[in-house]
Parts: C-alpha cells; sequence; structure tokens
C-alpha cells in the first residue's frame, strides 16, 4: 500500500488536472459507469460527524472508500473542517493498494467540480466572482474559477469582517491584477455579479432569489445534508438547475427535498447532471440572461477518480511511503 500525505495531495493534484480529472468522471457517472451508494454520516458528538461514502468507477477502473470527519469549527483552530482518509483498493485481486489524506484532495475536487459546471454554464464571458464564505472552500474555489474563466473582479462576504478583509488581502497578494473587495453584506455583493459561489456551512439561506440578476451562473457548494439549505425558495424557482448525481440531488439537497414534499416543485424542475450537459445530451444554459445554478453535493465518483490521478502519478514520480502488510 501506498500512503500519501496532505504535502503528496498538494504536489501532485493541481486544480488545473483536477478539473480535467472530474470533467472526465462526471460523463462516467452520467453514463451509468459508477457504482454510488449514498453518503451515509454517522453523528460523533455537537455539531460534528462521520462520512462514510464509498463506491466504484468504471473508468478508471477502481473501487473505495472515503472516510471524513466533518468538524464545521476546526478552522478557528487553524484545521480543515473535513480530516480523514481516501482508501483504493485494485480491482483484479481485491487489494487495498493506496491510503491518502482526503482533507485537501476533497477540497480540490470540489472546486474542480465547481469549475466543471461553471465552464459549462456561466457565460463565456464572466468576469466577476462573488465568493459567499471565507473558508478553506472559498480558497480553493477563487482558484477554480480562475482556472476556467476570465475572472477580474472578486467580491469576498463574509460573516465577520475581518475574515473578509482577511481573505480578500490574501487573494489580492496572490493573484496580481485581481480586483479584490469585501464586505459583509450578501444581498450587496452578489450584485453585478456573474458567477457566484456559496462555499459555508449554514444552516439557513444566505443567498436569496429576490437578489439574483439575469445571466448570472451560481454554484451552490456548502450545504450538503438535508438539514441546510444555502440558498431559499425562490433562488430556486428563478434559475434553471442542474447537479452531479440525481439520487443525492433528491435526497440531499435540504431545499429540493423541502419543496418537492411542500408541492412547490417536481422532479421535474431539475434539467439535468451534468455529465448529461457535458456529454451533449442534454442542454446546459439556452439564453444569455437564464439564471443556472450548479448544485454540488460531492459526490465519491469525484474523489476515487481524482484519488487514482494522485496515486498514478506518485508511483510515476516517486512520492509517498510504501508500506507493505
Amino acid at each position: 500500500m501506498k500512503i500519501l500525505s496532505n504535502a503528496d495531495i498538494a504536489a501532485l493534484l493541481p486544480m488545473t488536472e483536477a478539473i480535467e480529472v472530474v470533467d472526465g468522471v462526471m460523463r462516467v457517472v452520467s453514463a451509468g459507469g459508477a457504482q454510488l451508494p449514498l453518503r451515509h454520516a454517522v453523528p460523533v458528538g455537537g455539531k460534528n460527524m462521520m462520512g462514510v461514502m464509498s463506491g466504484a468507477l468504471e473508468l478508471p477502473h477502481c473501487y473505495g472508500v472515503k472516510l471524513v470527519s466533518l468538524f464545521p469549527d476546526n478552522p478557528a483552530r487553524g484545521l480543515s473542517g473535513h480530516r480523514g482518509a481516501v482508501v483504493l483498493f485494485e480491482p483484479e485481486t481485491g487489494g487495498a493498494v493506496a491510503m491518502m489524506d482526503a482533507g485537501l484532495l476533497t477540497a480540490i475536487r470540489t472546486a474542480a467540480a465547481s469549475a466543471v459546471a461553471s465552464r459549462a454554464l456561466a457565460r463565456t464571458g464572466a468576469s466577476r466572482l462573488t465568493l459567499i464564505g471565507t473558508g478553506e472552500q472559498a480558497e480553493h474555489h477563487l482558484e477554480a474559477m480562475l482556472a476556467v474563466r476570465p475572472i477580474r473582479a472578486l467580491h469576498v462576504v463574509g460573516r465577520r469582517a475581518d475574515k473578509a478583509a482577511d481573505f480578500a488581502r490574501h487573494a489580492a497578494e496572490r493573484f496580481a491584477g485581481l480586483t479584490v473587495t469585501h464586505g459583509t453584506d450578501a444581498r450587496d455583493g452578489v450584485r453585478g455579479a456573474d458567477i457566484v459561489c456559496t462555499v459555508t456551512s449554514s444552516a439557513t439561506p444566505v443567498l436569496m432569489g429576490a437578489w439574483l440578476e439575469e445571466g448570472q451562473h451560481l454554484n451552490v457548494v456548502g450545504a450538503s445534508l438535508p438539514s441546510k439549505r444555502e440558498i431559499d425558495d425562490a433562488a430556486v424557482l428563478r434559475a434553471t438547475v442542474f447537479t452531479d448525481y440525481r439520487p443525492s440531488f433528491f435526497a440531499q439537497a435540504g431545499e429540493i427535498v423541502d419543496m418537492i414534499e411542500a408541492g412547490t416543485i417536481d422532479q421535474t424542475h431539475l434539467r439535468a447532471e451534468i455529465g448529461e450537459v457535458l456529454a451533449g445530451e442534454a442542454p446546459g444554459r439556452q439564453l444569455p440572461d437564464e439564471i443556472t445554478i450548479y448544485r454540488s453535493l460531492g459526490i465519491t465518483a469525484q474523489d476515487l477518480a481524482v484519488a487514482q490521478h494522485v496515486l498514478t502519478r506518485a508511483k510515476a514520480d516517486g512520492r509517498g511511503q510504501d508500506v507493505t502488510f
């Protein structure tokens, strides 16, 4: 078994490569080439929980499991809110061949998935980005959006003014030529934006449909459990909605579960999985003034595909620690 650390993931999984890997695997998922049981969450005290995510892919041919602790207060301790491990197995004899840090891998693949969706759905000339949230996912989403659209202006929205200001300062230092502003008012922050990414841990909406403008694309990312939601009903009703995986969408997207139960929408409100759009089997954005939403739930197929990519690169580069059981 090869053991790969956070530092190994950072070296072996650049965002540009992650985007292409996720693009490919989302096509596989929508073509029926994956076995993906729904995420199983285990409460472990207070707001904390452990997620168990398993799956198998036809291409790349692999299977495995991600065990990840979700501790929302970790960022205040200087730690990732997602900590755990991905274990890969080889399909010939069933042996475990790799174990790698899940925190950074999860952050990169999640942002890469939003980039894949933005590349397919956002207007080609989208240049103004708003991030609602200032944590780890905001950092990686900024890098991901810059990789797929000509972003020239960033506005950062945070609950705490000091956190938003710190993020804005670091972003301006890291990306030369990027105009960066910040604040605590989400309504003001999304005004004039071309792309909006919600990357919070909020259980209640942080973005309202009444604030949206024609032509915007939204990546709704932070709420991956049915008990949480980052957008209100009006946002769902105003937008054309896409997702990563139908079973997750209808079982775990809190606003969708609530609205279907209330009879406000039915399952036809979802236009398509993003993999269907990428494969040309379903339409994406059809009008310049259409509002589009990519509702990200995060699926094991993304973890497995990028983990297999990391393992392949690690073998080629001689990285990681080899362990024999």
